[in-house]
């Protein structure tokens, strides 16, 4: 009997045994397999990329060696189509320079906003209608932003532009003003005590509030008389492309935010901190880097449209006078890019044509850079949180 149930025990240790043996197989050939996936799409994105670079640069060397790097940089002269052609692209740099610019500054505060609501401040019923409408409008083509900006916003724009512009910047700035005084005035109290602690929010939100309100009405005071000569111009395209770039910022900082985890907030609650000074010393910091990220994928969104800028900007290749005068039309380097090509001679490779790869280089090398700066960033913070 003992014989048996020994013999049993061992037959069930051996066949628990190959188990194991069959399951540490699988295992490796899982992980051989996934390696082997992961090495074949980065080989052949890195192939990809290396293509792209030596074409372009194939192209774009043969309009320095013919005209050289000095005009090219330096000069705003850019008329292609002449008998004595000139390719200075200054003028081109700066107007995309300025589109990028205006985008970022439509597109970021607003967006880093809508992530912390999002969040941390929302309840999840709103949060749910919310989410999907702005994620929405990154589902709608850059063509149909375009189509809107040139028949739509520009006309409303050039014939009420004081009056649109004022009540955008309402809508803009009345929520992000009311939660930035809120935000403030709880900062401001915790700095007194349990008695006069509400008084001084009152007192600082009432100040606060009184400020806002004096600068809101220069503002409309002053976008109430501006006049706009043409619709399509920078100011048109920024907007547009922020807009664009939006839903980009708002889901990559919500996801950075969200990856925080709740024990840290917490466990600032515990300590005895507020929601705003959790948010501001807590969260933010620990985010950053996600934030950062979605910063430069709002850039690259921006900087690499080419349908809306080239509807909406209007396609003048000059510098504004003065350079931030974003209600004259302006001309940037994918506009230039899409609008020449066609009319560039492909068969005697002259330099008009051979100049827009060197464009096209322009813009890879700003997005190679761009991104490895932010890397070196994120990093960096990543070190110095552990």
């Amino acid at each position: 009997m003992n014989d048996r149930i020994i013999e049993h025990t061992e037959s069930d240790i051996h066949s628990r045994l190959l188990m194991s043996r069959g399951a540490q197989r699988h295992r490796r050939l899982g992980t051989l397999a996934g390696n082997t996936v992961l090495i074949t799409i980065a080989s052949s994105s890195l192939i990809a990329l290396l293509f792209i670079f030596y074409f372009i640069i194939k192209d774009a060397l043969p309009f320095f060696q013919i005209e050289g790097v000095t005009e090219f940089f330096t000069s705003s002269r850019w008329y292609p189509s002449r008998e004595e052609a000139e390719f200075g692209a200054l003028a081109i740099f700066v107007g995309s320079a300025l589109v990028t610019l205006g985008a970022i500054v439509v597109a970021v505060p607003m967006g880093v906003l809508a992530a912390l609501c999002l969040s941390d401040i929302l309840p999840f019923s709103v949060r749910q209608v919310v989410k999907p409408v702005i994620e929405m409008l990154a589902a709608i083509p850059s063509v149909v932003y375009g189509f809107f900006a040139l028949v739509v916003f520009a006309p409303l724009l050039q014939e009420k532009g004081g009056g649109m512009l004022s009540v955008g910047a309402m809508i803009v700035l009345v929520p992000v003003s009311l939660i930035g005084i809120g935000v403030a005035s709880d900062l401001i109290g915790t700095r007194f005590n349990e008695k006069t602690r509400n008084i001084a929010r009152i007192i600082s939100a009432g100040v606060m509030a009184a400020v806002m309100a004096f600068v809101l009405w220069k503002l409309n005071s002053f976008f109430g008389g501006l006049k706009i000569g043409s619709g399509t111009n920078a100011l048109n395209a920024s907007i547009i492309l922020g807009i664009m770039a939006l839903p980009t910022v708002v889901s990559v900082s919500e996801d950075a935010l969200n990856a925080i985890g709740r024990e840290l907030r917490e466990g600032s609650y515990a300590l005895g901190a507020t929601r705003a000074e959790t948010l501001l010393k807590v969260v933010l910091p620990a985010a950053k880097s996600g934030i950062l990220a979605a910063v430069i994928l709002g850039v690259m969104r921006a900087i690499g449209e080419t349908m809306v800028v080239w509807m909406a900007s209007g396609n003048a290749a000059r510098i504004p006078q003065p350079i931030f005068n974003y209600l004259e039309p302006i001309r940037t380097l994918t506009a230039t890019i899409a609008g020449d090509m066609g009319e560039a001679d492909h068969v005697t490779g002259s330099a008009r044509y051979h100049v827009l790869f060197a464009m096209a280089f322009c813009l890879l090398v700003f997005a190679f850079v761009s991104n490895l700066v932010s890397e070196m960033i994120l990093r960096r913070s990543r070190k110095k949180l552990g």
